[in-house]
C-alpha cells in the first residue's frame, strides 16, 4: 500500500543526497565518484499526510560500459514500479536524458516532479522552468548538499502525489452492507508465517474495521460449526484460495463466497482482465508453456501453491504435462509471447503500479494473464459462484464464454 517514489537522473547529480536528506538517514553511500549507486537502493518511511511510502533510489541513466547497460536496465526496471517519478539534475543541465525520463513516465501516466539540485552552483533557464510549468510539471530548486530545498521538496511531494492514493479502492469494505459481517477463513498450515498471518488477510480484516464492518476469523475445518453459531448468515465469506473445495461445501449457496487472491485481483490489479485470462485454461494443451510470477520471494515448500498444487491442478484439467517457468519478487520476463497463459499470485508484496504495467505488457504481447485464486476456482468448477460479489466480473467472464462458444459454432 506504500506510494512508491523513484528518483531517477544522471550520474553524480545528487540522487542519493536527496534520499539521504528526504529520510534523514544515511540510506545511500554518497560520493563524488559517479556511479557508485549500483543496484536500486529501496527506503521505507512514512510522510503525512501521505503515509507509507518507499523511496527507490535508482543508478544513474548515463551510465556507461557493460555493468552500467546492466545498471540501466535495472532502473528502468524500476520504472514498472514508480507512482510518483522524481527527475533530479543539476540546475545548469538539462538535455536528453532528462527529457527521456520525463517522456517516460509521462507515457506511463505517472505524476513527474523535477528536482533541480546544485542550485548554489547554477540555475535552470527560465525557459525550461515555464515549459515543464505549462506540462503541468512541478519544479523544485535546491542545494541538498546545504540543507536547502529540502522541505520543498517533501511539499512538492505531497503535492504531486497520484489523487487515487489518497482516496484508495477498498479491498472488501464495498462489498458487506454497513454493519455487515464477514467470515474470513484463515488456514494455519505450513505456509502460515510463524506467529502471525499473511498480509492480504490483516489488510481485509483493517479494511473492514475502516468500514465499519464486523469480522469473524476461522481456519477452514471450524468454519461449518462457526456458521451453525451465528444468530444470522454473513455478508460474505472469503477464503484462501487452496481451501477453496472445502469452504465452498460448507458455506450455504445464498451466502456470497470469494477468496483473499481474488479480491487482490481487483485492488492489485485488473479482475475483468484477470477473468478473461483464466478462461485460457481451457485453451492448454499438454507441452505448453505457463509462466508463473510470484511477488515474494518466500521460501518454497514440499507443497508449495505456486510450484506444486497449480500445476497439480492445471495438468490433471489438461491431462497432460505442462512447462512450468516461475519468476519471483520484481523479476519479471520483458518478453512473455512465448507462455500460453501468466498466472499471477495475489501481488499482496508488490504494488498495483506493477501488476497493471505487468497485465499491460501481456495484453500488448496477446498473453493471457490471471492470478492464482481465480485459476483455483477455475479448475475447481467454482468460478461463477467465486465471482458473484464482483457483478461487473461476472459479466465479462459470461460474455468471454458466450464469444468463445459462438466462435466455435461457426
Amino acid at each position: 500500500m506504500r506510494l512508491h517514489i523513484g528518483i531517477f537522473g544522471r550520474r553524480n547529480v545528487g540522487k542519493s543526497s536527496l534520499l539521504n536528506a528526504l529520510t534523514r538517514q544515511q540510506v545511500s553511500i554518497v560520493s563524488d565518484i559517479a556511479g557508485t549507486t549500483t543496484d536500486p537502493v529501496e527506503k521505507p518511511m512514512e510522510l503525512l499526510p501521505l503515509g507509507p511510502l518507499l523511496f527507490i533510489d535508482t543508478a544513474g541513466v548515463d551510465d556507461i560500459g557493460a555493468l552500467g547497460a546492466e545498471r540501466v536496465a535495472k532502473t528502468r526496471k524500476a520504472l514498472d514500479r514508480t507512482d510518483l517519478g522524481v527527475v533530479v539534475a543539476d540546475s545548469g543541465e538539462w538535455g536528453e536524458f532528462e527529457e527521456g525520463i520525463v517522456a517516460e513516465l509521462k507515457n506511463r501516466k505517472v505524476p513527474v516532479l523535477v528536482v533541480f539540485n546544485k542550485s548554489d552552483l547554477g540555475r535552470p533557464a527560465p525557459e525550461l522552468e515555464a515549459r515543464l510549468r505549462d506540462d503541468g510539471i512541478r519544479s523544485v530548486q535546491t542545494a541538498v548538499d546545504r540543507g536547502e530545498g529540502v522541505l520543498a521538496v517533501r511539499e512538492a511531494l505531497i503535492a504531486t502525489a497520484p489523487d487515487d492514493f489518497l482516496a484508495p479502492d477498498p479491498i472488501i469494505g464495498d462489498l458487506p452492507p454497513e454493519g455487515g459481517l464477514a467470515v474470513l477463513v484463515v488456514p494455519i498450515d505450513k505456509e502460515a508465517p510463524k506467529g502471525r498471518i499473511i498480509l492480504p488477510q490483516v489488510q481485509a480484516i483493517r479494511d473492514l474495521l475502516d468500514h465499519g464492518q464486523l469480522s469473524l476469523v476461522v481456519r477452514e475445518h471450524e468454519l461449518k460449526a462457526a456458521l451453525a453459531r451465528l444468530s444470522r448468515k454473513p455478508d460474505i465469506v472469503v477464503t484462501d484460495s487452496q481451501a477453496f473445495a472445502k469452504v465452498a461445501a460448507d458455506t450455504p449457496s445464498d451466502v456470497k463466497l470469494t477468496s483473499f487472491s481474488i479480491l487482490f485481483a481487483r485492488y492489485r490489479g485488473d479482475l475483468a482482465e484477470m477473468v478473461r485470462g483464466a478462461t485460457a485454461i481451457d485453451r492448454l494443451k499438454p507441452g505448453n508453456s505457463v509462466l508463473v510470477a510470484e511477488s515474494c520471494t518466500h521460501h518454497p515448500i514440499g507443497d508449495d501453491i505456486g510450484r506444486v498444487k497449480i500445476p497439480n491442478w492445471l495438468e490433471k484439467r489438461v491431462g497432460g504435462k505442462l512447462e512450468f517457468t516461475t519468476h519471483q519478487g520484481h523479476d519479471f520476463p520483458p518478453d512473455v509471447s512465448q507462455f500460453s497463459l501468466v498466472i499471477h499470485c495475489g501481488a499482496c508484496m508488490t504494488n498495483r503500479r506493477a501488476v497493471l504495467n505487468r497485465v499491460a505488457k501481456c495484453r500488448d504481447q496477446g498473453v493471457p494473464i490471471t492470478n492464482y485464486g481465480l485459476t483455483i476456482a477455475y479448475v475447481l468448477d467454482i468460478f461463477e459462484r467465486a465471482l458473484e460479489p464482483f457483478p461487473a466480473a461476472l459479466a465479462a467472464y459470461r460474455q468471454a464464454t458466450a464469444a468463445r462458444g459462438a466462435g466455435h459454432d461457426r
